[in-house]
């Protein structure tokens, strides 16, 4: 009897100290405010090229992270003196794939095929402007969601341009262009500029892909797939890209050839030491980080002149595409699309775009009269009138514009090579590659 007690009690506690333990491990297995278990936590490693907005980015994915607590983001940059390609080739050839990484293009899209997840299904992609989604489509599959548009020209500084009496409106030309160079430059001493322009030819994507997409577009009906599909390239209006890599390069800095984007932006013209360059409204944060009032009130755009062609547009076009890898676990996949979603689409997320990111938007839903910049308003007047020509150089064979036209052109500009080598050396390359 006496045992069969001892026995009865003996059981009494470990039944009481079973319940005990599931007890602990039940709370234990989330915790008081309700975040998922770290078993479905969910990491999405971004690889993006924009360091104009890397830090706005940045603070964008904390708060998402704070609305969605299951999800957890990493941001690497590598953008502006940097290649962003050559970067993400080795970033995947190290087994460190990004969920979600940057393609520019159909040649992009080519060569990343094998790792492109289909976007169509979401609803950034529905509401996708009319054409910025030609450059990602494979028949029925949508393979990139664009980061804004962008456009480009002659950004200005319109306190020096007062100074010396030049009135931009009358700028018509490359003619009008010329004669106002000029003159900056007469009088750069009083007016207390260095130069009248930063050429910044150590950045081959400035030379290689920007400046000569103005003077190859035309060629192309300004269409990036149309390029895609060339077989050559005639540098129709080549003449005219010579006169305009000349008259920049002649009134710069020196060297233009060691001359990068960083000084360019930040050294030069943020603080008034040169009065013209060539770059787009994606400059503004920089400009306003160093001298807001110069940001805010004091600079504008003019078109980068074709002569013999048009004189008064601006390039316009998406700059990139965000792109998702469909290899990642399918959970990574899933909110990387989600989060794609939320950054175009929710609420908080397009007033970050517009009054953080200062992007001119490439989505329906957005109400223009909130751009808030000055140069990407100027940009969006342009659009309004019909005054652009499209982006090609997404569509140039892999590596062209920066690794051989953007090296021609710094070698022309350095007296080591003549401009008939140029062209001949540049269409051989282009052919080569469409070849292979």
């Amino acid at each position: 009897m006496k045992a069969k007690k001892v026995f009865l009690a003996a059981l009494s506690l470990f039944l009481l100290l079973s319940v005990a333990l599931f007890g602990c491990s039940s709370s234990n297995s989330s915790n008081d405010s309700g975040n998922k278990s770290s078993d479905d936590q969910v990491t999405i490693d971004i690889f993006q090229f924009k360091v104009e907005f890397k830090d706005q980015f940045e603070k964008l994915a904390k708060q998402y992270e704070k609305e969605h607590p299951g999800v957890k983001i990493n941001i690497t940059t590598v953008g502006g003196g940097e290649d962003y390609g050559a970067a993400l080739k080795s970033k995947f050839a190290s087994g460190d794939e990004p969920a979600i990484f940057n393609v520019g293009g159909p040649q992009d899209v080519e060569d990343w095929l094998d790792k492109l997840a289909d976007l169509s299904d979401t609803k950034a992609a529905s509401l996708a402007l009319e054409g910025t989604l030609d450059g990602v489509k494979k028949g029925d599959q949508i393979l990139g969601l664009p980061y804004n548009q962008e456009g480009y020209g002659l950004i200005y500084n319109k306190e020096i341009f007062k100074k010396a009496g030049i009135d931009p409106k009358n700028i018509k030309s490359f003619s009008d262009l010329e004669n106002a160079v000029k003159k900056l430059d007469k009088e750069k001493k009083s007016l207390g500029i260095d130069a009248v322009f930063a050429f910044p030819a150590k950045e081959t994507w400035v030379t290689g892909l920007h400046l000569s997409n103005v003077f190859l577009a035309p060629e192309f009906d300004s269409n990036v797939v149309n390029a895609f599909n060339a077989k050559t390239v005639e540098f129709k209006y080549g003449d005219a890209m010579k006169k305009l890599i000349d008259l920049q390069n002649k009134y710069s800095v020196q060297p233009t050839v060691s001359l990068d984007y960083s000084q360019q932006v930040e050294e030069l013209f943020s603080t008034g030491r040169v009065a013209i360059i060539q770059q787009g409204n994606w400059v503004y944060n920089s400009i306003a980080d160093i001298d807001p009032e110069l940001a805010e009130k004091n600079i504008g755009i003019l078109p980068i002149p074709i002569e013999g062609y048009k004189e008064d547009v601006i390039p316009v076009g998406v700059p990139m595409y965000w792109a998702v890898n469909k290899n990642k676990d399918e959970k990574v996949v899933k909110e990387s699309k989600k989060f794609l979603d939320w950054l175009y689409t929710s609420d908080e997320g397009k007033e970050i775009v517009l009054n953080e990111f200062k992007f001119i938007p490439a989505y329906d839903g957005y109400d223009s009269s909130e751009i808030s910049d000055p140069l990407s308003k100027e940009i969006y007047d342009y659009a309004q009138q019909g005054k652009t020509i499209g982006w090609v150089f997404m569509g140039y064979p892999t590596g062209w514009g920066m690794d051989k036209l953007g090296v021609n052109i710094q070698k022309y500009v350095s007296g080591k090579m003549k401009w008939d080598e140029l062209i001949a050396n540049s269409k051989k390359e282009w052919e080569e590659a469409r070849n292979k």
